[in-house]
């Protein structure tokens, strides 16, 4: 018991102790603590679900038309080629674009471009005007000065539409002119050729040269027979019309039987010697080639003052008057636009095209390229890319894009002259087109009607490409895949 009572005094001293040290206070004690309720033991929230994988969509499959041009581009045989393409739907939304914002040599393809235009500036009835005027009036069947023919820039003027003039002037009593001929080819300015015409293109019949009067297209043909062996001599018969003031340097030889025409022909505007060269095949004995006439306002007084003879009217052996032609005799208009252009989609003629072309120019009073541009910009094609160094695609100069071309297309087909434009064009078992093609260009555009019923506009472009079967094949084949669309 005394050593509990020693326990006690110990503790009792100890806490005085500790009472005596600072800043120590004294623990109050409650008489009663309240009683904590005890927690219940927590219950561990389910873990989060444990997401399903995301599995990506499956991308759509190519357009039919992109794996086609894929495959082109890894085709040795067009290694190096550049290919364009470019189709819009119906409401002007682009289906499909495959390089299509990228300038390509069109080619004919261009001519689009002049045509679509024309007959929203000129209107599908407008004609083409020559007319033939006197310095004095007819008496006592005499004209006592000059005849001048005035060109309108009429591609389609012909010989015989002059020996109509000149059986039509016997009938009024013509007998005699006194002075000569003059030919008027002042209403298209500067150069027959594109400046940006070849060398090698512009004596041949394709390339023939544009002036304000033209006739017979300003083109000849010329005749040649092959020489007996290959290598030999080809010898020239002669030209189904006579080209006044031209001396023919012939070098043809004679080619392999099948070779076809290899003949070019170098000529120039006004040039008095015309360069033959290359083959025609062996055993050919009257072989054609088309020519392009270097001085076409000569050729048609020519031609005139023959026609005049042949009825007997008689005609002075020339004149140098520039005395004004006051008298207006005789008009001749060509057929209506919508028919010219019509011969242009389906023969692809450069000189047509041209005459087109320069003629925009001239009711305008400025450039003809700019004419066009101005034309098409307020309906938002701006032509990014363009140029335009002549009006049927010749020149290799020329460029525009897929995108352009056939955006072209989808305005000038919902145009004032649409339907008009849309008929002119080539037409086959859905398809309504223009191409192109020269060395190493290949194009086309226009509308395609798919398997659906809807319609779609399109430019297809191939440049730079050696193996031309090649590129038929894929053309081919890209419009089998729109037709099916």
């Amino acid at each position: 018991m005394l050593k509990n009572i020693l326990i006690l005094l110990l503790s009792a001293a100890l806490a005085a102790l500790l009472l005596m040290r600072p800043g120590v206070q004294p623990v109050q004690i409650a008489e009663s603590a309240p009683v904590l309720p005890v927690p219940a033991p927590s219950v561990p929230e389910p873990p989060p679900p444990v997401p399903s994988p995301v599995i990506p969509e499956a991308s759509p499959p190519p357009h039919p038309i992109t794996t086609l041009l894929n495959e082109a581009r890894v085709n040795a045989a067009m290694a190096g080629a550049a290919i364009g393409f470019c189709l819009i739907n119906a409401k002007g939304e682009t289906v499909l674009a495959e390089d299509a914002d990228i300038a390509f040599i069109p080619a004919s393809s261009l001519k689009t471009l002049t045509t679509a235009t024309a007959l929203e500036i000129l209107g599908p009835d407008f004609r083409f005007t020559t007319e033939l005027k006197s310095t004095s009036p007819i008496k006592g069947g005499v004209i006592q000065g000059d005849l001048v023919i005035s060109g309108g820039g009429d591609p389609m003027l012909s010989i015989d539409d002059l020996k109509a003039w000149a059986a039509d002037l016997k009938q009024r009593g013509l007998v005699r002119v006194t002075g000569g001929i003059r030919a008027d080819a002042s209403l298209f300015p500067g150069s027959l050729y594109g400046d940006f015409w070849n060398w090698g293109d512009i004596g041949n019949g394709y390339g023939s040269g544009v002036a304000g009067l033209n006739l017979n297209h300003n083109r000849y043909i010329i005749v040649f027979r092959a020489g007996a062996a290959l290598g030999s001599p080809a010898s020239i018969l002669g030209t189904d019309v006579e080209i006044p003031g031209v001396a023919w340097n012939n070098e043809v030889t004679t080619g392999a039987p099948d070779s076809g025409d290899g003949v070019v022909i170098h000529g120039g505007e006004t040039t008095s010697a015309i360069h033959l060269r290359g083959t025609v095949p062996l055993g050919a004995a009257k072989f054609q080639v088309t020519g392009a006439v270097p001085d076409p306002a000569g050729l048609a007084a020519h031609q005139f003052r023959r026609a005049l003879q042949a009825v007997g009217i008689q005609v002075g052996v020339g004149s140098a008057s520039t005395a004004p032609a006051g008298n207006s005799l005789l008009q001749h208009t060509s057929p209506p636009l919508i028919e010219i252009i019509t011969s242009i989609h389906a023969s692809s003629d450069n000189h047509e095209t041209e005459c087109v072309f320069r003629m925009l120019g001239v009711k305008a009073a400025k450039p003809s390229a700019e004419v066009i541009r101005e034309h098409w910009k307020p309906r938002g094609l701006e032509f990014i890319g363009l140029r335009m160094e002549d009006g049927c695609g010749l020149a290799r100069a020329d460029f525009i894009r897929p995108f352009d071309l056939a955006r072209l297309q989808l305005l000038a087909g919902k145009g004032p002259q649409g339907p008009a434009y849309k008929a002119s064009l080539l037409s086959r078992d859905g398809l309504r087109w223009k191409g192109g093609a020269m060395s190493g260009v290949r194009t086309s555009t226009g509308y395609v009607t798919g398997k659906s019923g809807a319609e779609f506009c399109y430019a297809f472009m191939v440049n730079h490409y050696a193996d031309g079967k090649a590129v038929s094949e894929l053309s081919k084949r890209v419009m089998d895949a729109m037709l099916g669309l």
